[in-house]
């Protein structure tokens, strides 16, 4: 009885060390509702420092290759400056992980073939690499689609504000406070461009920088709306009501070709799981009385 005490305590003693190792304290909780920013950025650091050294091996050279890169980054709500050293290391490391695990998994198979192993490991390594990709375009996609979808509640803000007499910057900012409830990325990025403008940079340049930081192209439209009603001098009221009833039409139209594609997206589901067990209750009663019928009648009884 000793041992599997031994045992027990020796596994309730590293179990508990690791949840005080890992949850933070007290004083760790305050300072993380305090200034969360700072403890995201150290656990960034620390990833960074273990995955950067591998980066150089799957890194493109060149700052033209890297630059589309950090676009994506941007669009993905991505900023850490190191974060491509990041990428590239999980390019570098996720290959050499997978592979391995595949390597463990068909020798526990026990897999003799030395072709259909290799084959295998390749798939794996192949998986491991591209998975970075992946999820950084789940990423992207997801963004945008929040982003576009609440666009149009922030230029209908925006015309309420500029009607009620703000300025263009003022309404900015007042867009921002409201939209954070509906749509944090969108708030997080109208943050930056309010930020940028106090910087002294242009309203054009800043408007601009959202476009590209989003990546969506309504966003876009928007930018080169407001540019050229405030260097031609109309109405940038009305500009904004002809806008915001166009990008809700836009909604409008997204939401139906989704909807127009939800019956072929159901037509696979219904043919392969649906459609066989129907038949196979309306069909199974008469099969078993057809065949009680029948089956006398051929043996001659």
């Amino acid at each position: 009885m000793l041992f599997p005490i031994l045992v027990f305590t020796a596994v309730f003693l590293a179990v508990g060390g690791f949840a005080v190792w890992v949850l933070p304290s007290r004083t760790e909780r305050r300072l993380q509702a305090v200034a969360p920013s700072t403890v995201k950025s150290a656990w960034a650091e620390t990833a960074v420092k273990i995955v950067g050294p591998f980066a150089q091996l799957s890194s493109p050279t060149g700052d033209g290759e890297t630059s589309p890169l950090r676009v994506r980054f941007l669009n993905a709500g991505i900023r850490h400056p190191d974060a491509s050293l990041f990428y590239f290391g999980l390019k570098t490391l996720l290959p050499l992980g997978f592979a391995g695990l595949a390597f463990f998994a068909i020798r526990a198979a026990g897999g003799d073939d030395g072709l259909k192993s290799m084959l295998w490991l390749a798939v794996a390594a192949l998986a491991g690499c591209y998975l970075p990709n992946a999820v950084l375009y789940v990423m992207v996609r997801d963004r945008k689609r929040e982003i576009f979808e609440n666009f149009p509640d922030a230029a209908d803000l925006m015309l309420v504000c500029v009607e009620a007499g703000l300025g263009l910057d003022a309404g900015l900012v007042k867009v921002t406070e409201e939209i954070r409830v509906k749509s944090e990325a969108l708030a997080q990025e109208l943050h930056w461009t309010n930020l940028e403008m106090r910087a002294g940079g242009t309203r054009e340049k800043s408007l601009r920088n959202l476009a590209l930081r989003t990546g969506v192209e309504e966003i876009g439209t928007f930018a080169t709306m407001l540019t050229q009603a405030d260097r031609f001098g109309t109405s940038i009221g009305e500009s904004l009501r002809v806008f915001s009833d166009d990008l809700r039409h836009k909604r409008q139209m997204r939401a139906e070709e989704l909807a127009a594609k939800v019956p072929t997206k159901m037509l696979l589901p219904l043919v392969l799981c649906i459609f066989p067990c129907i038949s196979l209750v309306i069909l199974a009663p008469a099969a078993i009385r057809v065949v009680r019928t029948i089956m006398p009648m051929l043996g001659g009884h």
